[in-house]
């Protein structure tokens, strides 16, 4: 897999989207919310592309090509990057971005890990791309360099975005594999959502959130410490269950309590269900679906039960 933080010098609050845009408070339309019905598993005898998959989605327009890319090792076969070039979204927010390379035919499509924070104060994102035969991540890993020039074009509609008098929320969030980006980004945010309360008291009383994070082994793991020195930042908010499905090595001491071998189970994200409880899951397809349909089956509202598939 690979990792890759993504700077967009210029941009403006809002690189997260959402499929549960107004979930928190509940003010739920139809165009505003995209639940199972809608996002189910796309079955066709031709693979579909990213572009082909996400057409309903919610995007800005495309970006102009100066947007200059530039990105490193980070860890292991995880690499970071970013863009320079300006350019301001107000007003919205995003979960990814379309990635447009010169040369390459394929558009790539990527999920945004960093929080709204982080775009507001600094305008960066930040974007994990796992390492693979697709043209636009082997581009990534293999031929950008310092003066790369791509395009990008936000969108996607996954993200957590409350506003100060809505009532609190309990959040679960079930990532699976490099799923964990745009989950992640919900996390930032819900911990920038806590400092803002304690240093001003006052914004959005956030509830308890959940990390349910399954990967293969603990070097896959990705962002573990981040996800960590949030949990120890916040131990009365924010909770983590880490889990490994073909660990080969010693777990290390300092990961072994939050670490679960095996996969999640039903009964794990079950313990967590209730009214004020809103369920964001990200991973590969048919976890998706399952965790999805589990929870409906469970009586959870549709409009509780938000998933991204901006693959």
């Amino acid at each position: 897999m690979a990792c890759a933080a993504v700077w967009i010098p210029g941009l403006l609050r809002g690189s997260v989207g959402a499929i549960c845009t107004q979930a928190a408070s509940l003010r739920s339309t139809p165009s505003a919310l995209r639940h199972l019905t809608v996002t189910s598993v796309m079955k066709s005898k031709r693979k579909t592309d990213h572009l082909e998959r996400t057409a309903n989605v919610v995007r800005r327009e495309k970006l102009p090509s100066d947007r200059r890319a530039h990105f490193f090792l980070l860890e292991g076969t995880f690499v970071a990057g970013g863009f320079s070039g300006g350019v301001r979204i107000r007003d919205h927010l995003y979960s990814g971005v379309d990635f447009f390379i010169p040369g390459v035919s394929v558009v790539g499509g990527f999920s945004i890990c960093s929080s709204p924070r982080l775009l507001e104060q600094e305008r960066m994102i930040e974007l994990a791309v796992k390492y693979t035969n697709h043209p636009p991540a082997l581009w990534i890993h293999n031929q950008c360099t310092l003066d790369s020039e791509v395009a990008v074009r936000v969108g996607g509609e996954f993200f957590f975005d409350p506003q100060p008098a809505d009532a609190s929320r309990n959040l679960v969030l079930i990532a699976g594999g490099v799923g964990i980006n745009p989950l992640l980004s919900i996390l930032r945010h819900s911990a920038d959502l806590h400092r803002e309360r304690a240093d001003k008291g006052s914004g959005y009383d956030i509830g308890a959130i959940k990390l349910f994070y399954s990967a293969k082994n603990t070097s896959e793991l990705l962002f573990k410490k981040n996800i960590l020195d949030l949990v120890n930042e916040f131990p009365e908010k924010i909770a983590c269950s880490l889990h490994v499905t073909k660990q080969t090595t010693q777990i290390s001491a300092a990961l072994k309590p939050y670490i679960t071998e095996g996969r999640i189970t039903e009964k794990e994200i079950r313990d967590h269900i209730s009214e004020e409880t809103l369920f964001y899951i990200c991973g590969p397809p048919p976890m998706t679906d399952f965790f999805s349909k589990q929870l409906e089956s469970s009586h959870i509202p549709k409009e509780h039960i938000c998933f991204e598939k901006w693959w």
